[in-house]
């Protein structure tokens, strides 16, 4: 009786319990050699490394923010588990670590248990693509804060780095080049605004995007891309690396600047992705708001003496990712400035 009080309280354990029985496939998976003790405990544990003189870990949390409203919308769920992964993974890329585990985060109303299987494999199949164990995770129903078929999603990503090697940003000098890494997209950031702009154009998910060949949903729920492939081999080579999340360019790459180092971006090195021309000429957006809400079209950005960006680009072009020089450091004021 108990089950059922639940049950029509928003609470179904039967579904819950079939959710947890295809989430323990998908975690089993993961599992690496630095993993320990069993799926389905209390608490996740990894070793560190063996053969790190001095490890130090980095941590991150995260979500994806509105971009879970589009994967409502498509029914489309799977995606966004990799957003979540991949842009964690960026996160701590940015001090030279690598991934060693993720916990993640979901909590919701009514969510089926194909949904909720859905998501959790998407964070596992990310996981698995970065050789990285998902150690735990907790999937929670709640009918009384979120409405039916709402959900977040969230994680927390463990790295390790040398303590020696570790990116701070305290390396960057004047003189250094702004190496860009092409984003695929707006990955987890802007979907408030670009929400709204779509909506105001009355276009819907099936819908061609023009300028793309593409449709509104796929263009949108595009997976958040991660550039562990194409950084990390070279990452003792560079400076500072930013992540172009919420804040756009200036937001995030001042944040790796230290005193007496102002980066000059020169808006010329590359052209607008379709994506973003539509969202700014149809949303009446300034140039100065598309900046700072936008990754326009630069998902990263490394800052690394000039004699090593042909291995940067190298090591790009291998996995795949359009690299590009997008400015300088200059002596002068901490600051970001677009010429």
């Amino acid at each position: 009786m108990s089950g059922k009080l639940y049950a029509s309280a928003g609470v179904d354990l039967s579904a819950a319990e079939a959710a947890k029985e295809r989430i323990a496939k998908a975690v089993a998976r993961t599992r690496t050699d630095c993993s320990v003790g069993r799926v389905g405990a209390f608490g996740g544990m990894l070793r560190v490394p063996p053969g790190m003189q001095r490890p130090v870990l980095v941590l991150s949390t995260d979500g994806v923010g509105t971009k879970v409203l589009v994967a409502r919308a498509a029914n489309r769920f799977g995606s966004v588990g990799e957003d979540l992964v991949n842009h964690s993974v960026n996160d701590i890329l940015v001090h030279g670590a690598r991934p060693l585990g993720f916990m993640d985060y979901l909590a919701g109303c009514e969510l089926s248990v194909e949904q909720i299987a859905e998501l959790v494999e998407g964070v596992a199949r990310a996981c698995v693509a970065h050789d990285m164990a998902l150690a735990g995770g907790e999937t929670a129903q709640m009918a009384d804060l979120y409405r039916p078929g709402d959900y977040d999603l969230a994680g927390t990503i463990v790295g390790v780095v040398e303590e020696a090697d570790a990116l701070h940003g305290d390396r960057i000098v004047p003189g250094d080049v702004l190496l860009a890494y092409a984003s695929n997209g707006l990955h987890t950031n802007g979907y408030t605004l670009a929400r709204r702009i779509l909506n105001q154009e009355l276009l819907d998910l099936g819908d061609q995007l023009p300028g793309t060949g593409r449709s509104v949903g796929d263009v949108l729920l595009e997976v958040h891309r991660s550039y562990f492939a194409a950084v990390y081999p070279q990452v003792r080579r560079m400076h500072g690396l930013a992540h172009i999340t919420g804040g756009g360019i200036p937001g995030n790459l001042i944040r790796v600047l230290p005193e007496g180092c102002a980066a000059v971006i020169e808006s010329s090195s590359w052209r607008l992705p379709p994506l973003f021309e539509f969202l700014q000429q149809r949303g009446g957006v300034s140039t100065e708001e598309m900046r700072s809400v936008f990754n326009l079209g630069v998902g990263l950005i490394a800052v690394l003496p000039e004699r090593e960006v042909s291995h940067a680009q190298e090591a790009a072009r291998q996995a795949g990712i359009e690299s590009w020089m997008l400015g300088h450091v200059a002596a002068g004021a901490r600051s970001v400035r677009f010429a």
